[in-house]
C-alpha cells in the first residue's frame, strides 16, 4: 500500500481518462471495477498495471489484495467515484490493459466456437454476449465497426469477469473478416427473426459441429443485409407463443447454448 491518493493526483487523473473511448484507446488501457472483475483481471497479473482502492475497500477484500502481484495505492471516495460509472461505487478498480488480438489469429486457428457483432449498440448487452458466449465455451467475440466498446464501464461490468477469458477482437470490417473465415472452415451463421433456416434444423443436420461462428446486428435492425448475404445461413429460431421477437441478449443465449450442446 502507498499514501492516500486523491482526486487531484496524476495517478488519479490519469486512470480517470480511461472513462471515455478515446482516452482507453489511447492508453491502451481500462478499468475493471468491482471484486469479480479485479480477481479475475489479477488472476493474470502480466495484464494489469494497478489497483486502486478506498480504505474501505482494502478492509473488505483484504484477502485479494494480499496477493496481488501489481501494486495496491490506497484512494479516497471521492477519487475512486471519479473512477466509477455507477450511481454507488465499489472503491476496487483495476488498471488493464486492452486485450485485443488481431482479426488474423481468427483465420489462422479458428477457435470450435465464436461470436461477431454488427453495430451492437447497448453496451449492457455487449458484456451479456460476452458472459454468455464464455458460458458456452466460445474463444472469441468479434465487436464489428460501430459496435459498443467492450471496454467501457458498463460493458465490463456486464460480462462479470468473463472479459477476461476470451479473445477479444475491435473494429474489424466483417465485410472482409466473414469471407475469410468461410474460406478457413468457419461456418459462419446469421441470428435474423426472418430467416430461412430453424435453429433444430442445424442440430439434425450437423452443421454446428465447428467451428462456427454466430453473426448478431443491431438491437432494432438486426443484421445488416450486406452482412446476412455472406453467411452460410440465416437462422431462426422458433417460437410458440405470440411475442413478437426474442430481444438480443436472449436469442444469442438460445443461439449459443444450442451450439455448445450440438459440439
Amino acid at each position: 500500500m502507498t499514501e492516500l491518493l486523491t482526486e487531484r493526483s496524476a495517478r488519479i487523473a490519469a486512470a480517470r481518462k480511461l472513462t471515455r473511448r478515446a482516452g482507453r484507446d489511447a492508453a491502451g488501457l481500462f478499468l475493471a471495477e468491482g471484486r469479480q472483475a479485479v480477481a479475475e483481471a489479477l488472476a493474470d497479473p502480466a495484464g494489469v498495471r494497478e489497483v486502486f482502492a478506498t480504505e474501505a475497500a482494502a478492509t473488505a477484500h483484504a484477502d485479494l489484495l494480499a496477493s496481488a502481484q501489481v501494486p495496491v495505492r490506497l484512494v479516497t471516495d471521492k477519487a475512486a467515484a471519479g473512477l466509477s460509472e455507477t450511481v454507488t461505487p465499489q472503491g476496487l478498480v483495476a488498471v488493464c490493459a486492452l486485450r485485443d488480438v488481431p482479426a488474423g489469429t481468427l483465420t489462422t486457428a479458428p477457435p470450435r466456437l465464436a461470436v461477431a457483432l454488427a453495430e451492437l449498440a447497448d453496451p449492457g448487452n455487449a458484456g451479456t454476449v460476452l458472459r454468455t458466449a464464455d458460458a458456452c465455451g466460445a474463444g472469441a467475440v468479434v465487436f464489428g465497426a460501430g459496435s459498443a466498446d467492450p471496454y467501457g464501464g458498463k460493458a465490463v461490468r456486464s460480462s462479470a469477469g468473463s472479459l477476461f477469458h476470451l479473445d477479444v477482437v475491435r473494429g474489424t470490417p466483417l465485410g472482409t473478416l466473414l469471407p475469410e473465415l468461410r474460406a478457413s472452415g468457419v461456418t459462419v451463421l446469421a441470428a435474423d427473426g426472418g430467416g430461412e433456416v430453424e435453429l433444430p434444423a442445424l442440430v439434425t443436420g450437423g452443421r454446428l459441429a465447428g467451428p462456427v461462428l454466430w453473426l448478431f446486428g443491431n438491437e432494432a435492425r438486426g443484421v445488416p443485409p450486406e452482412l446476412a448475404e455472406l453467411a452460410d445461413a440465416r437462422v431462426r429460431i422458433p417460437m410458440r407463443g405470440r411475442a413478437e421477437s426474442l430481444n438480443l441478449a436472449a436469442a444469442a443465449a438460445i443461439c449459443l447454448y444450442t451450439t455448445q450442446l450440438a459440439q
